[in-house]
């Protein structure tokens, strides 16, 4: 038996009733994050043209609707995050988009969007240590929207295993310079979608996928993955559950600037707004994947001009505005907000500089990486020096850093995601202020903040959602078929 098959048989299999009652509450605060995170996209300009080009987030035609959701609900980054991926722009939207088609009501909903998202997760485990991840990783949302979808139809496995086959043949690869230089990255989640929904099409219709396609010397891992992880795929299938590893994005922003951000609202609630006028310098204090990701960002960097594609990745950006204004807001990424040029001197004193040890903890914590070096054993070292010589030179002091790794993890109730950050502002008048934090706000591990359902409930009613909406969708399971449609209609509008 191939991987695609496993994984088929047992997602195929997956009902409401075999799902542990701590994943369906995740999955319920997936649903409901994701409207949240279409909302905020959809009230920008670029999410305005991207309805008028292509339609209402929720329409007949679940394919197209599909495209839209997973459009708006990814491109300003207030989605939900995980071991490994950005999922529930493909796992989450696609079911919303069938769940008329389909008639579903919440429990069959639910069992859908924890299929498509163990699915997905598992995929994109595999190819962990390669150039693509995050949301640059579109196969993940090639493989959820197959998921996500015949889930649903109860569609048998060869069904699953041919249209995983066919879509894991062709997925689209992102190109870093059209994701951070322009308007590309609105449809960097819907296009993989499109593809995972003609797979299944074209599964229906007779078409047969290599069901070895992972796995094949030439095949999926051979051209994805620097250092393939095989058994990600199917190990602890029904026991080990992804899901666990969810975090919840409460700010509109790339990975890594969580923490930095937390950190500003904190100050900010100290200070109140920061000017440029009384500050010497704001240092920023983090891992190496935070710096790289701001530089790649900062290639694309044109003051006012700055494509949203880069700006979500823009530390000193995304930290000024939080200081300024006490957070971030889909607001702060047009053109209004972009000119004004407080808010650039500001972000023209801040600095980053590397702390060793919090690329430490970045790496052996389970997300976003550790868990992949954990399974790559002794092979983790030529991943590291890698990723390492991408920050300067030789990477082997990457690997002298991080040093031995623990077992991979039996399941993941434990997991924690520290990209941690610490803040320093130096006044003019010889004032010092700092904050520091290692797991974001909404982060899976994070301790002493708020419930995540909590968390969700205020993400939702900030973008204007109904409190008596999100109410409902934290009780998703009760649902009915016959209400569900009418619900997703008023969380969505």
């Amino acid at each position: 038996m191939t991987l695609i098959e496993e994984l088929a048989d047992w997602a195929g299999a997956l009902r409401y009733e075999d799902v542990p009652p701590d994943v369906v509450e995740i999955a319920k605060l997936q649903v409901l994050s994701q409207c949240a995170a279409i909302r905020l996209g959809a009230a920008h300009p670029l999410g305005r043209r991207l309805v008028e080009g292509f339609g209402q987030p929720l329409q007949p035609d679940g394919r197209r609707a599909a495209f839209v959701l997973a459009g708006l609900g990814s491109w300003l980054h207030f989605d939900d995050t995980a071991f490994a991926g950005h999922l529930s722009n493909s796992t989450v939207t696609v079911p919303m988009a069938y769940a008329a088609e389909q008639k579903l009501d919440g429990r069959r909903l639910l069992a859908s969007v924890v299929a498509a998202t163990e699915t997905a997760a598992r995929v994109t485990a595999a190819t962990t240590l390669g150039w693509f991840r995050g949301q640059t990783a579109a196969y993940s949302h090639v493989t959820g929207a197959i998921a996500g979808r015949l889930r649903g139809e109860d569609a048998p496995p060869e069904r699953w295993a041919d249209a995983l086959g066919l879509g894991l043949g062709l997925p689209p690869r992102t190109v870093q310079a059209g994701f951070l230089g322009g308007d590309s990255k609105v449809f960097s989640s819907s296009t993989p979608v499109s593809v995972g929904l003609d797979a299944c099409d074209a599964a229906a219709a007779g078409f047969t996928g290599n069901r070895g396609i992972i796995e094949d010397p030439a095949g999926f891992l051979a051209v994805f993955a620097d250092v393939p992880l095989p058994d990600a795929v199917t190990t602890g299938l029904g026991r080990r559950w992804h899901t666990h590893t969810t975090s919840f994005k409460v700010h509109p922003g790339g990975p890594g600037m969580d923490v930095a951000i937390d950190c500003g609202v904190e100050l900010y609630k100290e200070l109140g707004p920061v000017r440029a006028e009384d500050v010497a310098t704001i240092e920023v204090d983090t891992s190496v994947y935070t710096m790289l990701v701001d530089r790649w960002a900062g290639e694309h960097m044109r003051g006012p001009d700055s494509p949203v594609g880069a700006l979500v990745f823009s530390l000193p950006y995304l930290l000024a505005t939080t200081l300024m204004t006490g957070g971030v807001t889909v607001a702060d990424y047009t053109p209004e907000r972009l000119a004004e040029r407080e808010r650039w001197e500001l972000a023209r004193l801040v600095n980053l500089g590397h702390d060793q040890r919090m690329t430490y903890d970045l790496f052996h914590c389970e997300v976003p990486f550790g868990e992949a070096l954990r399974q790559a054993g002794p092979r983790a070292a030529e991943w590291l020096a890698g990723f390492g010589s991408r920050w300067s030179g030789d990477g082997g002091w990457l690997v002298d850093l991080v040093g031995e790794f623990e077992p991979p993890s039996k399941d993941f109730r434990a997991a924690r995601k520290a990209t941690p950050a610490r803040v320093t502002i130096r006044f003019r008048d010889g004032r010092t202020v700092v904050r520091e934090r290692d797991v974001p706000v909404g982060g899976v591990g994070a301790i002493g903040d708020p419930p995540l359902s909590e968390l969700m409930r205020d993400k939702f009613v900030g973008t204007g959602g109904g409190g008596d909406i999100a109410d409902r969708l934290l009780e998703l399971e009760n649902v009915p078929a016959d209400e569900l449609p009418a619900l997703l209609l008023a969380a969505l509008t």
